[in-house]
């Protein structure tokens, strides 16, 4: 059976039976689909080119492959990296190129392509370029690191989106159809929170749910068993997105692993955006820890990246171990605070005129206007410091930041408490 196959088999995989047959049935993807967007003018014009899908699991890449070799009218190859090698691919390619001989294209679709090693991709490159197939590949992984780069140039690349709660939705209630069930809209729901834009997961969470419901009612309790896991109050637009983002904070601030672990798994299970996870707490590093250890912002910057490198579920992991270090971490807002009062300072002062000892003065006329004159050169002197004053008329020796005595940042103190006493003998003595 091909995966142009569309019969009633029930016991094929509810999420292969629903694959549309249609482009105009499938569902997301609206930014290179939508009219007028770049992939559907290229399917429509058919002036269809090779391809990288590359999106997270679940978000119908393998459909939209099938789909696009449709709608072209193309010989639609599936071809798995994990299963085949460099034999196989020679074999494809040889009946790839007969049929170019008759005026037939070929699609070949390549699951998972960033499976495929350097000399495996290699082998494609000629038949790509001699127009033998058009190669649409998919992948979960970032193809600028995972698809060699001469296959990549001579292939466009079309990042695709997790699907939204709504359009998870959209695609239950189909799929309720046709496994003859009433589906009440709040259970739906739940099974797409947690599925986290994959209709595939989606797709065997409600398929269970069905199998274990007594009658032809959806039974919530069969759902709650097949997810396994209890429903999350969470609105990630609303009110409790914000609870739960200011419980973490509060709890890193707070030096409390525990609970910051525990609100940090309440969002991951809601379905929140990893990313804007990570992004919180890298502010947490800046804004909690700070200097007591300049490494935090370090870790959760790597978390970050990390993060999205690796996605959901393997990117998690990171999320914990991030949270966990900015916990334990020694706390300081003294830098946040610092800055604070330059600003409010600069704010509710008229602006100063930078000292002339302290102006460039790249052109003649600017020496003779005294730009740079006084100016004494730290690097100059054998304690690499000096007495020059760098404020402007009116602040001098304004003192913004005033380190504590926690972490790394009391070996700041004492550098600039010695710095400050160093400036003061110094101009007693001159």
């Amino acid at each position: 059976m091909s995966l142009f196959d569309s019969g009633p088999d029930e016991s094929r995989p509810l999420a292969d039976r629903m694959r549309p047959e249609r482009l105009e049935d499938y569902v997301g993807q609206e930014h290179i689909l939508g009219p007028g967007k770049p992939l559907r003018v290229q399917i429509e014009k058919d002036r269809l080119t090779s391809i990288i899908l590359w999106g997270p699991p679940g978000v119908g890449k393998t459909t939209l492959a099938t789909l696009v070799a449709r709608h072209t009218k193309s010989s639609f190859v599936p071809f798995s990296a994990v299963m085949s090698g460099i034999k196989e691919i020679k074999e494809v390619m040889a009946k790839a190129e007969r049929m170019r001989r008759m005026n037939l294209r070929t699609v070949l679709f390549i699951d998972e392509i960033h499976r495929f090693n350097k000399a495996q991709q290699d082998a494609f490159l000629p038949y790509v370029e001699r127009g033998d197939i058009v190669l649409i590949g998919a992948t979960t992984e970032n193809p600028s690191f995972e698809v060699i780069s001469a296959l990549l140039s001579r292939s466009k690349v079309y990042a695709l989106r997790p699907l939204s709660e709504d359009e998870v939705v959209e695609l239950l209630n189909r799929a309720a159809k046709v496994l003859k069930i009433a589906a009440p809209e709040d259970l739906l729901r739940q099974i797409s929170i947690y599925s986290n834009g994959d209709a595939r997961t989606a797709y065997n969470v409600l398929e269970i749910a069905t199998a274990a419901s007594s009658g032809d009612h959806l039974d919530p309790a069969a759902v709650e068993s097949a997810i396994e896991r209890k429903t999350l109050l969470y609105d990630k637009s609303g009110e409790e997105h914000y609870n739960l983002v200011s419980a973490l904070h509060k709890s890193v601030r707070s030096s409390r692993p525990d609970a910051a672990l525990y609100w940090l798994a309440r969002m991951l299970e809601a379905g929140e955006d990893r990313m804007y996870i990570a992004r919180r707490l890298v502010r947490m590093a800046i804004e909690d820890i700070g200097l007591a250890d300049p490494r935090a912002v370090e870790q959760a910057v790597a978390c970050m990246n990390t993060v999205h490198l690796l996605g959901v579920p393997e990117g998690d992991q990171a999320l914990a171990q991030a949270a966990i270090y900015l916990s334990a971490a020694p706390k300081s807002d003294s830098a946040y605070q610092a800055l604070n009062e330059a600003r409010v300072l600069v704010r509710t002062r008229p602006p100063a005129q930078v000292p002339l000892h302290l102006r460039n003065a790249p052109t003649k006329a600017m020496k003779e206007w005294g730009y740079g004159a006084g100016y004494d050169h730290a690097h100059l002197n054998e304690e690499g410091l000096t007495t020059m004053e760098c404020l402007p008329e009116g602040l001098e020796d304004q003192v913004f930041y005033q380190p504590t005595t926690r972490g790394f940042e009391s070996r700041l103190k004492d550098r600039l408490d010695a710095i400050r006493a160093w400036i003061a003998n110094r101009r007693q003595s001159s």
